[in-house]
């Protein structure tokens, strides 16, 4: 695994606890889409959608397309939840930029 996305164990979790719920026990597909309020929109999904393995934890594979692992390189994968809901955000890397939203991110 080349891309070195690292995982949180709040995401490390959630993910696991998505994969679960979804019926594809361990497997989970991230990917990047354009974005608005910055360069990209991270994306998850359950399942192993196509692509390769981009990090492990708790007994949770998250996948991505190869094409997009220049831009999946040092990022960190977290997940904050509260009563009114959740969602998965990117935490500063070096050569990261993440929007206020803290789903999006630049690269710099």
């Amino acid at each position: 695994m080349a891309v070195n996305l690292r995982l949180t164990a709040a995401a490390s979790a959630e993910l696991g606890r998505q994969a679960a719920v979804a019926g594809t026990p361990g497997l989970m597909h991230l990917d990047v889409i354009p974005g608005e309020c910055a360069q990209h929109i991270i994306r998850i999904q359950p399942g192993r959608l196509a692509g390769i393995a981009i990090a492990r934890s708790n007994g949770v594979t998250l996948y991505a397309p190869k094409e997009q692992q220049v831009i999946l390189k040092n990022l960190c994968l977290d997940y904050r939840g509260d009563l009114s809901g959740g969602g998965f955000l990117i935490r500063t890397s070096e050569g990261v930029e993440p929007c206020a939203c803290g789903g999006a991110f630049s690269r710099q």
